[in-house]
């Protein structure tokens, strides 16, 4: 089994879904008592807060090289945002980056879907590089317009979400916003900030909706199990 490094803390909350999802799916793949080998790396989220997500490559990738330096076979970003800067580090690294957004693509293409919906932070809906993931597997990504809608959104992750706050308010807020998006041509949605999933889930919907820390987590335990190196995270 390869050694997996998991950069956490971004947030917590999150990064416990990915140590519980991670441990269950290789014991479900081999058994008895075997678990995922792997070390996390967990930052304090508040010190990205207060640098703000365009100033933290340091802290994540100081982070990064603290893990290569402990042997780990791959580096894992326990957060969509955190891909910011996915691109830039792997050339600085000479292990692979098992990336959110390339293992999300890859889901969309095999449900033969083109145009999604994005549920993620504000910065995220800000910033290009989610969608330019995406746009690489001829996938088309729509986003929130109504800018009380984004900051409610961006309020809920950070302020509630972020902190394991869970409330039927926020809920129904989300299932809103997901049907919105489909009302205006979303084939399905992605929940592309890791804490989303804990307010609304598949169930919840009759349309296509990607957990994309399942979706990652799925793409850690293959390349774990798998002998060799991964294949570059690229559009085919």
């Amino acid at each position: 089994m390869k050694k997996i490094g998991l950069i956490g803390g971004i947030s917590w909350t999150s990064t416990l879904d990915y140590y519980r999802f991670f441990n269950q799916g290789i014991n479900s793949k081999l058994g008895g008592l075997n678990s995922a080998e792997c070390i996390i790396y967990s930052l304090n989220f508040s010190d990205v807060q207060n640098k703000g997500w365009t100033n933290s490559f340091d802290l994540i990738f100081d982070a990064c090289k603290s893990l290569v330096s402990s042997n780990v076979d791959a580096i894992v970003l326990c957060a969509n945002t955190a891909h910011l800067f996915a691109d830039e580090i792997q050339e600085k690294i000479d292990i692979p980056i098992i990336h959110i957004v390339s293992a999300t693509a890859k889901e969309i293409n095999r449900r033969k879907l083109s145009k999604v919906g994005l549920l993620v932070t504000k910065f995220t809906m800000e910033m290009g590089f989610y969608r330019d993931k995406l746009k690489e597997y001829d996938i088309e990504t729509i986003i929130p317009t109504d800018k009380k809608d984004i900051e409610i959104i961006q309020n809920i992750v950070k302020n509630e979400l972020g902190k394991g706050i869970v409330t039927k308010e926020s809920k129904e807020k989300f299932i809103n916003y997901a049907n919105k998006l489909v009302e205006r041509g979303a084939e399905g949605i992605v929940l592309g900030c890791n804490e989303i999933p804990m307010l609304i889930e598949q169930k919840n919907f009759n349309f296509p909706v990607f957990d994309t820390t399942k979706i990652h987590v799925e793409d850690i335990i293959n390349f774990a199990l798998e002998r060799g190196r991964p294949v570059a995270n690229k559009a085919v």
